[in-house]
């Protein structure tokens, strides 16, 4: 019988199911590029950083962008201005990817899941309810959502050991950061960056956006709790009960650890310290530039670090290596589908379209009332978010256009910054670009259609939520300006 593989594994229907994706996406960018008249803003230093000029669109002749290029564009994008996060994003899905696999092999993840249910006894609705504040906070305190990745597979398997499905450890863990992230309360890299950009002061309006957090995590427990409660009564009701099964064989049979290993309790300290310097990392980085900048490769390397060094202490030996070789191997599929998805934006950028389209979208606010004006700086983050994933680069890119625009209808500009993070976070977990999300759906056997159609109710009550916050932001002038 063949031994099975430590670690994360990307399926190779999940692989190809995105591949073919984000395939289309890159061929519709490059025909968009062909279509969609040249054009661009002058960009201009401001306090450091570059950003747009509002005042300055002016059409331009089309660059000469050859289609053959549209097929190399995801080995280019390497290559380009701006690559290092890319880079970054790479090397940290490795690290984490071999990090995992060694925790996997060592059963350090199983004995951390053992004691975790043992504290909570019997309350696994409780301990769904306190995970998934935990993952929510993350989001919304520290601007924490890719850096959870390493933790889904974990999650999963408790909730399968649990009773439940994948989907459910993947709404305990990654769409609770998302969720938190995108109702921000203080995140710094969409909240922060955002509001220097418009001249607030740096998290201000926290109050209003505090009630908004735990609105969104009342809806989300609900969603959770009832799904999880039909999973309980109906295992058979779950969308991906036959993707499970393969799932559960890999994972093994999972019981709780009644054994008082010395060797893994002294592994599990030593990882737990880790991890606390993961997030010490996580919390300075927006403060400290080195930290900022560098943020994912350090949380990667100490991830890796502390994952091989505990399962060495809980006594793995030689086969950690083999164990780590594995997780390299499994995770290794990822880095293509990283590259494609951020050729998308590249293929947009060369083409000469990214601003005509910037244009033509800031255009949607004009002469709307200051309630449909933020509907419609909502919307435009929507469609901007499907060519640039990153919350910080795409406010750089739309705060400066949409802040003249907000102040022409009336829109106050804590108002505008609250759209535009709702347009930038929620699209992370939908969109097919998003890097996060073709990741964490290939750490698992959920299909990409299957998550989008469980996802939908959710996101319809998030989005009225969301509604309902920019139309009494509008009635109280939420402020200051």
């Amino acid at each position: 019988m063949t031994q099975p593989k430590s670690g994360a594994q990307i399926s190779t229907k999940a692989f190809i199911q995105a591949v073919a994706i984000i395939f289309i996406l890159m061929m519709a960018a490059g025909i968009m590029t062909r279509v969609v008249p040249a054009g661009q803003y002058i960009r201009v230093t401001q306090d450091g950083r570059q950003v747009i000029d509002p005042t300055s669109f002016t059409l331009t002749e089309r660059p000469n962008y050859p289609i053959w290029r549209w097929f190399t564009a995801p080995f280019e994008v390497l290559g380009a201005e701006g690559n290092i996060t890319v880079i970054a994003i790479i090397l940290f899905i490795l690290l984490v990817g071999v990090a995992f696999a060694v925790m996997d092999k060592s059963g350090i993840l199983k004995s951390a899941i053992s004691r975790i249910i043992k504290t909570f006894g019997g309350r696994k609705y409780a301990m769904m309810l306190m995970i998934t504040l935990f993952f929510m906070a993350l989001g919304a305190f520290f601007g924490i959502f890719e850096e959870v990745i390493p933790l889904v597979p974990i999650i999963i398997a408790l909730s399968f050991s649990l009773g439940w499905d994948s989907l459910v450890g993947l709404g305990m863990s990654i769409l609770a950061t998302n969720v938190g992230f995108s109702m921000a309360v203080f995140n710094p890299f969409t909240i922060g960056v955002s509001q220097k950009l418009a001249g607030l002061p740096m998290f201000s309006g926290a109050l209003p956006r505090l009630i908004l957090f735990i609105v969104g995590y009342a809806i989300l427990a609900l969603f959770l709790r009832g799904y999880a409660k039909k999973i309980d009564k109906h295992p058979e009701a779950s969308p991906v009960f036959q993707e499970d099964q393969k799932e559960r064989i890999r994972l093994g049979s999972f019981e709780v650890d009644k054994t008082d290993d010395p060797r893994m309790r002294q592994a599990i300290v030593f990882l737990v310290v880790f991890f606390a310097l993961i997030l010490a990392v996580l919390v300075a980085s927006p403060f400290i530039t080195f930290l900022s900048d560098y943020a994912l490769p350090i949380t990667g390397l100490l991830f890796v670090i502390g994952g091989i060094g505990a399962g060495l202490i809980a006594g793995v030996g030689k086969s950690v290596w083999k164990a780590a070789w594995d997780g390299f191997l499994g995770i290794a599929p990822a880095v293509p589908l990283l590259m494609m998805a951020a050729s998308v934006r590249y293929i947009v950028q060369m083409g000469g379209i990214l601003d005509t389209i910037l244009h033509w979208a800031s255009t949607l606010t004009t002469g709307l009332n200051p309630f449909t004006a933020a509907l419609a700086i909502y919307g435009l983050t929507l469609v901007m978010e499907l060519f640039i994933t990153s919350g910080s680069a795409k406010a750089l890119l739309l705060i400066p256009i949409l802040m003249p625009l907000a102040d022409l209808v009336h829109v106050n500009r804590q108002i505008a910054v609250s759209a535009y993070c709702f347009g930038d976070g929620f699209s992370n977990l939908v969109y097919p670009t998003n890097a996060a999300l073709l990741i964490t759906l290939s750490l698992t056997v959920v299909p990409y259609h299957k998550w989008v159609k469980w996802l939908l109710k959710l996101w319809l009550w998030i989005f009225l939520a969301t509604v309902a916050f920019l139309g009494i932001a509008v009635l109280i002038h939420y402020g200051p300006f």
